[in-house]
């Protein structure tokens, strides 16, 4: 498991995230946050190779409000 980033955004129905580095989760990777409990997949990865940005669809039942400025984590 490892530091997927820091949710900065939601737009249409998605969570927004920025990476803290380079390293870059693969398109599928389950997102969790800090209690590790399932809020979604990663659907995109985006922007500029050194910080991307990462596109989350939360799961049903998790609204993207609640995880504005959450710490998210890929597995």
């Amino acid at each position: 498991m490892r530091r997927l980033g820091e949710v900065v955004s939601t737009a249409q129905g998605l969570v927004v995230a920025r990476c803290p580095d380079d390293e870059r989760p693969d398109i599928g990777s389950a997102a969790l946050d800090e209690s590790l409990d399932d809020v979604g997949r990663v659907v995109d990865v985006f922007g500029p190779v050194s910080r991307p940005y990462v596109a989350v669809t939360p799961d049903s039942g998790v609204s993207p409000a609640t995880l504005l400025g959450a710490k998210l984590y890929a597995r």
